[in-house]
């Protein structure tokens, strides 16, 4: 348990992304393929359904026993609260309202926010979206651990804590490795959760407070959903730097599974994705694949291989324009 992985540096490429090609050679093949892209309209419909289930569910455990708080938290509230994040995710991708309403895209996303308790829906957007435009691109692509967290998390019992840990490394990670000026909107967001917060405490007392944020910090932690933020781009095969999982938790994740697709068509909501590697199926089927995110945190976690250095990452050339 206490032994050193091998691994002591990222998988430095000097290759551009596949995704980029392959989206041009996909749709010089399959034109056909546009035709997904675009809002999806059932989304704005299910993110205030799943709001009012939080709400609900926070006027209900204000009465329950603290075992039975913590229990829920658990057991519900963190994976609504994990869901939540990937319909922000999605939404940070203009889907639920389309290109040309951008800013009620960003306001709904803070609406998203709101049972989660932590404010980061409009700072999540900024990044995320050099995240796709740099994948692995050093000091810009955040979803890439620091050199600390790759050479300190280097055994199993140290890289389950690290799971446990990812919400604080996913908050602190862009201030260490790209730090960006504050914008109004991150301003609002913040005053919009600070005062929803307030008034969820003022109304109903500690309780719900504690299960909205415990199950958001769960959620994200050691919990069979987070097993997403380890398979999309930690490299398990050597040359692969994007996988996807086509398991039953697709159904609570928005299809974030659909990863290599979702690469490949960022514009394209995750409702359809399913249908691109349909029509495109002989460019995803032969790539390496998961059916189980909980066995990927497990693969992790005792493979001595395999460390938060486990990750592709590129020098970037020429100018890079950053959200």
């Amino acid at each position: 348990m206490g032994n050193r992985v091998a691994r002591e540096d990222y998988e430095w490429v000097y290759t551009d992304q596949p995704h980029a090609d392959r989206r041009k050679e996909i749709l010089a093949k399959y034109p056909e393929i546009k035709s997904l892209m675009g809002p999806d309209l059932r989304l704005k419909w299910i993110v205030c359904m799943m709001v009012a289930i939080q709400f609900l569910a926070f006027y209900l455990v204000k009465d329950l026993d603290w075992k039975w708080v913590l229990f829920w938290t658990y057991a519900f509230g963190s994976c609504i609260n994990h869901s939540m994040t990937l319909a922000i995710h999605e939404i940070s991708h203009n889907t639920a309202f389309g290109n040309n309403k951008a800013m009620w895209n960003r306001y709904f996303a803070m609406f998203a926010n709101l049972p989660i308790g932590l404010p980061y829906s409009a700072s999540f957007k900024r990044y995320h979206l050099d995240h796709h435009r740099y994948l692995g691109g050093d000091g810009v692509d955040v979803d890439i651990p620091t050199d600390f967290e790759g050479w300190f998390f280097c055994t199993p019992f140290r890289k389950f804590i690290w799971i446990i840990l990812q919400p604080l490394f996913y908050a602190i990670r862009p201030l260490c490795i790209n730090p960006k000026p504050i914008t109004q909107l991150e301003v609002t967001n913040v005053a919009v959760q600070l005062t929803f917060n307030v008034l969820l405490y003022w109304l109903w007392g500690a309780k719900p407070v504690v299960y909205m944020m415990a199950g958001s910090l769960l959620g994200m932690g050691l919990h069979p959903i987070s097993g997403h933020f380890i398979a999309e781009h930690y490299m398990f095969l050597k040359g692969h730097e994007t996988y996807s999982y086509y398991g039953s938790l697709n159904l609570l994740t928005f299809n974030v599974g659909y990863h290599n697709e979702h690469h490949d068509f960022p514009s394209i909501p995750g409702c359809r994705l399913p249908m691109v590697k349909k029509i495109a199926a002989e460019y995803y089927d032969d790539l390496p694949q998961y059916s189980s995110w909980v066995k990927v945190l497990y693969d992790f976690i005792m493979e001595e291989t395999l460390s938060p250095y486990s990750r592709v990452k590129r020098k970037l050339k020429g100018d890079v324009k950053l959200e």
